[in-house]
């Protein structure tokens, strides 16, 4: 020590000077991440004196008041950052500030074997945390003495980034490192309370240590300000526990509670949680809540997955990705920690790995697991969460194919066996209360459940006691074209194809004359027009193909701005219904066409669709009316009105 210079320039090993450009450039996206780094770095320091006091006599008594204080000066442009943990010598200087890339905490790991590992609660994974200093800052200083070395054999390190750094011998008292940083002009409005303690909750909230924000004295002028000088309120920032990281058995329902609220803000309790810690060689903690309610875009807004947060060892990296949270479960709420996750270099994304795929399946385990009970339990809780999330839920029969028919037995649907929205049933109970005889679970699509529980497709169900469930979510169409079938039971809809309920009927030959003639009617309007096994008290429904585009799919599509083929239905009729019996006794061909024009659009209406011409159709319902309260002679003057 004492050979060495009291000043002495050196030159960063590698091409620093342009990696560091690079990093600052482009390495991380968020300026922010500076702060969270160098607080990581702090707390790796005090992580090591603590572990190296248990074996080293010179550090025992030194791992006390482990903390790390934060301060600035706004109208200089600093900020600055100590910590009482393991410090360095002027060897480690060198090696850990002069080589990017070279990284204490990680050699620190290396040293270590077997159960020493696992009590070694590290973070630093590259060694250039430290250099995101740089994004902010033109100008860093590092001072810094090993807590097993005496006071003279503090070093300063200084640097610009520029390719060269400063580095001397000094006295320094203290144990520990400050880190101090000339921010840049444009980067100085970080320097208020309020932002550097919104970063530090967001990313380093539940740091070991406490992180404590030194506030700058009021500006006051004369000999109050001399007294004043050193005067600085002194806040304890972070809530330094992170409760996942404890075990179950020492937490009460108010401390999951609690904790819940702080994590999301949500003052609301939620529905349930579920608390794991996963060991082995692979190691790490879940912590997962049920919300009570969802937030307004949480149907529209499916990329955003906010819910879970991603840690590493207590440090937030990010709002859990796709890797680990699948779309259908993005109302989860929780936290996620793992020293083990693959991290870009700047730990702001994830690599794939075998870890994170067992994550992720654990994340989509756990989750179902929770609504499953919840499910079980019943009650008011489980009523919240299908009016909250329910149509979320209906996502992942489309998306996860592993677990299709899981999450569709918590589904829930209103049938036509129940009554009202609330009163709803899932496959499970459906199955139950089918007839023996019955081979398909039935669905009506719809817009509305009072359009569904009204439409002529049921007619023939309840004549033969048939359960149909009633889809009226706008993701129901998409829900059944991905569920085939359910525990063997194929799903079919009431109102494609032929429909098969007891024994087939063959129409008469004046049935298949009546349907001809309402074909010739509607012509191009119209697929086929034929009589009908459906209905028993309507006059007509529109039936779309077996494998055809529904109307109410159709209809959705364009509504999003998508371009649909023409869809032409089917006709059904009843050929036993009075307006039927009339029309086949209709001998001007006129009034038949328009009296089938009217069947066609009454059918369309019933079934909550659109007609391609309303005028045209109240025309024809003014001039029934007429008719019938005044005469043809009035009908005929109707007619020509219009």
């Amino acid at each position: 020590m004492t050979d060495a210079p009291a000043i002495e320039t050196r030159t960063f090993d590698t091409e620093v000077h342009q990696l560091l450009k690079l990093m600052i450039n482009a390495l991380y996206s968020n300026r922010e991440i500076f702060l969270r780094e160098l607080i990581s770095n702090a707390s790796d320091a005090s992580d090591k004196l603590r572990f190296e006091a248990l074996t080293n006599d010179a550090l025992k008594g030194l791992d006390h008041d482990l903390a790390i204080d934060i301060a600035f000066d706004a109208e200089a442009g600093v900020l600055t950052l100590r910590d009482r943990g393991i410090g360095m010598n002027r060897d480690e200087v060198i090696e850990n500030l002069g080589t990017i890339a070279r990284s204490g905490t990680r050699r620190f790991l290396e040293s270590l074997s077997g159960d020493q590992q696992k009590d070694a609660r590290l973070i630093g994974q590259f060694g250039v945390g430290f250099y995101a200093a740089f994004i902010v800052a033109e100008k860093v200083t590092v001072e810094t003495r090993r807590a097993d070395e005496p006071a003279d054999a503090g070093v300063r390190w200084t640097s610009s980034g520029d390719g060269e750094y400063q580095i001397e011998t000094i006295d320094r008292p203290e144990q520990g490192t400050t880190i101090t940083l000339q921010l840049r002009e444009e980067h100085r409005d970080l320097l208020t309370e309020w932002q550097l303690r919104r970063i530090i909750k967001h990313y380093s909230n539940h740091i070991a240590f406490p992180i404590r924000l030194h506030k700058p004295a009021e500006e006051k002028d004369g000999e109050e300000a001399k007294a004043d000088k050193d005067s600085a309120e002194t806040e304890l920032v972070n809530a330094s526990q992170a409760l996942w990281t404890r075990q179950k058995s020492e937490l009460s329902e108010t401390d999951y509670t609690e904790f819940y609220t702080s994590l999301t803000g949500d003052p609301e309790t939620p529905l349930s949680w579920a608390h794991h810690h996963v060991e082995g060689s692979q190691r790490y903690s879940l912590l997962l809540y049920l919300p009570s309610s969802a937030p307004f875009d949480m149907l529209i807004n499916r990329d955003e997955r906010e819910g879970i947060k991603l840690y590493i060892q207590r440090v937030f990296i990010m709002d859990a990705a796709e890797q680990v949270v699948p779309r259908y479960l993005r109302f989860m709420r929780g936290v996620i920690d793992s020293a083990d996750l693959p991290l870009n270099i700047s730990r702001e994304m994830l690599q794939d790995s075998p870890l994170l795929k067992k994550i992720r399946a654990t994340v989509v385990k756990r989750s179902l697991n929770l609504i499953e009970k919840l499910a079980e339990q019943g009650g008011e809780p489980w009523q919240k969460f299908l009016a909250a999330f329910g149509s979320v839920l209906k996502e992942g029969v489309i998306e996860d194919f592993e677990q299709r028919e899981r999450i569709a037995g918590l589904l829930r649907f209103p049938t036509t066996a129940t009554e009202g929205d609330q009163d709803l049933a899932g496959l499970d109970d459906y199955i139950g209360r089918m007839n023996e005889d019955q081979e398909h679970i039935w669905y009506l699509t719809a817009d509305s459940l009072k359009v569904a529980r009204n439409s002529p497709h049921l007619e023939a169900f309840r004549k033969h006691n048939v359960e149909v469930l009633l889809l009226t979510d706008r993701i129901d169409e998409w829900l059944v074209s991905h569920l085939h079938e359910y525990k063997g039971k194929s799903l079919k809809s009431a109102a494609r194809g032929k429909l098969e309920l007891g024994e087939k009927t063959e129409p008469d030959e004046e049935a298949r004359k009546l349907a001809g003639r309402i074909k010739k009617a509607l012509g191009e309007r119209i697929g086929n027009v034929q009589p009908s096994e459906r209905l028993t008290e309507s006059p007509a429904c529109v039936v779309a193909d077996e494998h055809g585009l529904s109307p109410v799919m159709a209809r959705m599509m364009r509504q999003a701005g998508q371009e649909v083929p023409e869809v032409t239905p089917n006709l059904e009729i009843n050929p036993h219904h009075p307006l039927l019996s009339l029309m086949a006794d209709q001998h001007d061909e006129n009034r038949f066409d328009e009296l089938a024009s009217l069947l066609l659009d009454q059918a369309l209406l019933a079934e909550g669709g659109e007609l391609a011409d309303p005028a045209a159709y109240v025309r024809r319902v003014n001039q029934l009316l007429v008719e019938a309260l005044g005469g043809s002679d009035s009908a005929d003057s109707v007619k020509a009105a219009s």
